[in-house]
């Protein structure tokens, strides 16, 4: 019986080695697996390499991840926030590596990777500092920049429901980076509000199937 439900987060979390890539959901705060970064952290893996959309809005979560030194390298579109000064503290002082990817290319480079595609050729960033040293090719007579796929060895996402098989259902805007994060990853682990009986859902309504996800945990059973 397929059952992708876990009691036991500690355990899954410390499987993570050091030096991994780690993805994570979320723009600002909604849609970001607070409460499963904040277990990561507990279960101490080194030298992180972190993919997502924000550094840091607030003082849980990503930021809190930060603070706790085990990331060496952000990989992000907005490493600051407004009045968010934690990001900028930690890099100004050697302490943290900085990849800075427009939003756009971020979500591109990671549908690429789930996509299975070598490259994908984007218009934004042409001329611009982010260019320099990348391929550039002029295509009906407009330019563009190439960027490989972002892959990594886990995603942490965060969805509204799931069922034992891992099939995810999201609530507005908290589905952001989750659905394609999950496909571009060796092992997705999702954090939810709440899991349904299998059949639950309408198949059309599924957002991440459950073939992309490897590990279920309900909000109550991290904290």
């Amino acid at each position: 019986m397929i059952n992708k439900i876990t009691g036991d987060i500690e355990a899954v979390l410390k499987q993570i080695p050091d030096g991994a890539t780690i993805m994570t959901s979320g723009f600002g705060l909604a849609g970001q697996p607070i409460e499963l970064i904040e277990a990561l952290i507990d279960a101490g893996p080194r030298e992180l390499t972190l993919i997502n959309n924000n550094a840091s809005s607030s003082e849980r979560g990503i930021a809190k991840l930060l603070l706790s030194g085990l990331v060496k390298k952000i990989v992000c579109s907005f490493p600051r926030s407004s009045g968010s000064t934690l990001f900028g503290e930690l890099y100004h002082a050697g302490k943290i590596e900085l990849e800075l990817v427009p939003q756009g290319n971020l979500a591109c480079r990671i549908q690429a990777a789930g996509a299975g595609l070598g490259a994908v050729f984007t218009p934004t960033g042409y001329g611009t500092s982010l260019a320099e040293g990348k391929e550039t090719r002029t295509i009906h007579g407009k330019n563009y920049v190439l960027e490989y796929p972002l892959s990594a060895d886990y995603a942490l996402i965060y969805a509204d429901q799931a069922d034992r098989w891992g099939n995810l259902v999201y609530r507005k805007a908290a589905r952001n980076f989750g659905p394609i994060m999950a496909k571009a990853v060796s092992t997705t682990i999702a954090q939810v509000n709440d899991i349904v009986e299998l059949g639950t859902f309408d198949p059309e309504a599924i957002i991440t199937p459950g073939i992309f996800v490897q590990h279920v945990v309900k909000v109550e059973d991290i904290v």
